[in-house]
């Protein structure tokens, strides 16, 4: 078997997570040097993706392939480009080319529906989002809102007020590049219908219940089914998880394996939230990433292969706790509506039972909760939990933390000493990452010394080594107070790098000695 994988840029969560999941288990993935990826802003070359998609997948069984990389030249171009509806369709022939040299090939693919942020920022997004990011949010919420007609009489002045604010020509650019983008997704479909395509995700990213993301979702999911495609085209929230999810699948199907999942909830409210980000229920989205990742819902743990544990929130969207909030800041449902001790005691519970446990850390956005972590430090579980997962959207945790359990419930009493150090050094990477630099490491340095080192958040490369050092010291204190003491391996870091030159994610390069087999 021969897999290979085109991912949606260059960073850790895309190219590299896949990789270590790939490493714990008998399949080898296939992935491009990341200097042919591009960079941010940057677009990759096509000419090079092509050459080297047509080159890898001439003997290949499965491809795994971002859409967004292949025709715009990664996530953030997609952004940013200025292609023809033409141009982008001719890009897609490559999908034809591979097929034409490797009939037998499947092909999973994913091509995100673009991001409105609601913000002004133009860190990832065009020059103009730095000004106008907000309103032009704002603008496609109530633009939805009127066709759909529900617009109230003050949202209406509203939005009469921000089509004088917004300049012509910014409003243009940037629905025109929606219109392109979402043009493209629907020529995508009809590659699903001809079965060039064998399994599409469209993710919905930082999505919300209106808006410009919202209107062409419905487009799509109505071309869906008008064409009897649901079975074979899934449509939910996520972005960067997506390669984890699909090599998922991939394992799955390579072993012919159909994990059975139990989910639980720290919250009773849990799986009714709409999570910060996105536009449905926390519930609902764990069904679409398990499907998705190859995976079945099941009513019991007594029949399941693996325990999902969801530490969820009981309020959704703004109310969501963030990392850089005291606890005694967050909505009061964080003290009424999550019952940490009866969490941490069903874990108890599962993990006596030589289950299977992975937890996904969605009750905050950006980060685990410390609450939590710390709770599970205490009372020993951390060496004993299988997969976790506590970064950026509810969508990036659920679809990293699910491929993970799913991959440790396959494995589960099969002694292979390789396999899981590489599988225990994803895991700590998780807890290093998500724990100890999204939730501590990464508040402290942005406050403490950013300012003092003159940078900014989104750009220190002014001072890279320099903060990329401070980083590394503060990561290596956290391990030593948290994570030293246990008794299955030691870890160190090598290395720490930030991909972006900018504070919101880090490249942790551990180092994992096992001691003994978990």
């Amino acid at each position: 078997m021969k897999v290979v994988y085109l991912p949606l840029d260059e960073r850790p969560c895309n190219l590299k997570y896949p990789q270590q999941l790939a490493a714990a288990t008998d399949i080898q993935l296939f992935t491009p040097s990341k200097h042919i990826l591009g960079r941010k802003k940057n677009p990759a070359k096509f000419e090079d993706i092509r050459s080297w998609l047509l080159q890898e997948t001439k003997e290949a069984t499965h491809l795994i392939l971002s859409l967004d990389m292949l025709v715009y030249g990664g996530i953030v171009p997609s952004r940013l480009h200025q292609l023809t509806d033409e141009e982008c369709v001719t890009r897609l022939d490559v999908i034809k080319e591979i097929k034409q040299q490797n009939k037998k090939i499947i092909i999973y693919a994913f091509n995100l529906i673009m991001r409105v942020p609601s913000y002004n920022s133009s860190d990832e997004e065009p020059d103009y989002y730095a000004m106008y990011g907000e309103r032009i949010s704002h603008y496609g919420k109530l633009l939805d809102k009127k066709g759909r007609g529900e617009l109230l009489e003050q949202e209406s002045e509203d939005f009469t007020l921000l089509r004088q604010e917004i300049p012509v020509e910014i409003l243009k650019d940037f629905t025109n590049r929606r219109r392109i983008n979402s043009a493209t997704n629907l020529v995508v479909i009809d590659l699903v219908q001809t079965e060039l395509i064998d399994f599409l995700i469209f993710p919905l990213d930082d999505n919300a219940k209106y808006g410009f993301s919202a209107m062409e979702q419905s487009n799509l999911l109505f071309k869906v089914e008008q064409l009897q495609l649901m079975d074979r085209i899934a449509i939910y929230p996520g972005a960067d998880e997506i390669g984890c999810t699909l090599f998922s699948k991939v394992f799955c199907e390579i072993h012919q394996y159909t994990p059975a999942l139990y989910v639980r909830y720290s919250s009773t409210n849990g799986p009714f939230i709409i999570p910060k980000y996105e536009d449905r229920s926390l519930q609902e989205s764990i069904k679409s990433h398990l499907t998705a990742s190859g995976a079945v819902m099941v009513d019991h743990s007594l029949d399941a292969d693996a325990v999902l544990l969801t530490h969820s929130p009981a309020v959704g969207h703004s109310g969501m706790a963030e990392p850089n909030q005291l606890f005694s800041e967050r909505h009061r449902s964080y003290f009424s509506e999550i019952n940490y001790r009866e969490f941490i005691q069903s874990m108890q519970f599962y993990l006596s039972k030589n289950m299977v446990v992975g937890i996904a850390d969605v009750a905050t956005c950006n980060g685990s909760d410390q609450t939590l972590m710390y709770m599970l430090k205490k009372q020993g579980l951390l060496e004993k939990i299988s997969a976790y997962a506590g970064w950026n959207t509810s969508g990036n945790s659920l679809g990293t933390v699910i491929a993970h359990t799913i991959i440790e419930s396959y494995y589960h009493k099969k002694i292979d000493y390789e396999r899981t150090a590489k599988s225990r050094e994803f895991y700590y990477s998780r807890l290093v990452e998500d724990w100890g630099y999204q939730t501590i490491v990464r508040k402290q340095v942005a406050t403490n010394d950013i300012p003092r080192l003159g940078c900014t958040y989104f750009d220190i490369s002014s001072q890279l080594e320099v903060i990329q050092s401070i980083i590394k010291q503060k990561l290596e204190q956290f391990i030593k107070e948290n994570l030293s003491n246990h008794a299955e391996g030691r870890l160190e870091i090598e290395n720490v790098t930030s991909p972006w030159k900018r504070m919101f994610e880090v490249d942790v390069h551990l180092s994992y000695v096992m001691e003994k087999i978990v």
